[in-house]
């Protein structure tokens, strides 16, 4: 076993247990899947029962030998916070941008996600080199945000600045279909670190986020955990992240995952402030 699988493993035992899968097929069998995502958070203690659980044939993602990638993810956000707020009030029309980098890899694409009218979620994305909006960058989020129709795009892409950073290990599942559940994929994310603009970090070591992309029945992922007593929660790792260290920002929609999730937190959340006040949501 090579050094980075012996690593991998040591952060995540029960992967030791899985086969591999390279990139290219794990891509190929993804597109066939047609996407309903569910979030959860746990505890890291309780992740190894879950994967435990997982059937026969389930495989986990490996590049150039390691099985947890390191992601990077800069967010951006107007002055008045528009994207955040558009989030946490559930706006019909809202946006999320970011800078996402593969810190092993080195390759960085800028992701636009929108949610329009008829509440199709849409995420399109390009590659950049480093985590700041050029021109290009600019142009090219103003074109997706005029098209999803956000009012005021041109001007809301102009004044997009550096608001968040996001850091975790990132774990990808291929999930084989059983009687009971359909094909399937997972991600679970580690070492989950939020750094704010000035510089203060939140860090929840000891908690991990799950997601899962299935069809309209839910995946074996899902079931391990439901049979373990976890439910989907309403999470975003900007929103909140944001909310976690800016508690004076609006957050009722993920008021159950901060209170539960993120109280606990070693990070000192005394200094805290709104780093841009919006009277008017």
């Amino acid at each position: 076993m090579s050094t980075a699988v012996s690593d991998s493993v040591s952060t995540l035992p029960a992967l030791g247990a899985f086969p591999s899968i390279d990139l290219a097929e794990l891509t190929a069998d993804a597109e066939l899947l047609t996407r309903v995502d569910r979030k959860y958070v746990l505890p890291r203690s309780e992740l190894a029962s879950v994967l435990s659980a997982l059937p026969r044939g389930t495989r986990v993602l490996e590049i150039d030998g390691e099985r947890a990638q390191r992601y990077a993810s800069q967010y951006f956000d107007t002055p008045a916070l528009d994207s955040y707020y558009g989030a946490a009030l559930g706006r019909r029309r809202r946006f999320k941008v970011r800078a996402r980098t593969y810190v092993d890899s080195g390759g960085s694409y800028l992701e636009v996600k929108t949610r329009g009218g008829r509440s199709a979620t849409v995420k399109t994305r390009v590659p950049v080199s480093g985590c700041a909006l050029d021109d290009d960058a600019v142009a090219y989020a103003s074109d997706l945000l005029t098209d999803a129709g956000v009012p005021g795009a041109d001007d809301l892409a102009a004044a997009l600045v550096p608001v968040l950073e996001t850091r975790y290990r990132r774990t990808t599942l291929l999930l084989p279909a059983t009687a009971a559940a359909e094909a399937s994929r997972g991600t679970i994310d580690t070492e989950l670190t939020w750094i704010a603009r000035d510089g203060r970090a939140l860090a929840l070591p000891a908690s991990v986020i799950v997601e899962t992309k299935s069809g309209q029945r839910a995946g074996a992922l899902d079931r391990a955990l439901w049979r373990r007593g976890h439910r989907p929660a309403s999470v975003s790792k900007y929103g909140t992240g944001m909310a976690a260290l800016h508690p004076a920002l609006p957050s009722h929609k993920w008021r159950r995952v901060l209170t539960r999730d993120f109280a606990a937190s070693p990070a000192d959340v005394s200094r805290n402030r709104v780093p841009h006040r919006k009277d008017t949501p």
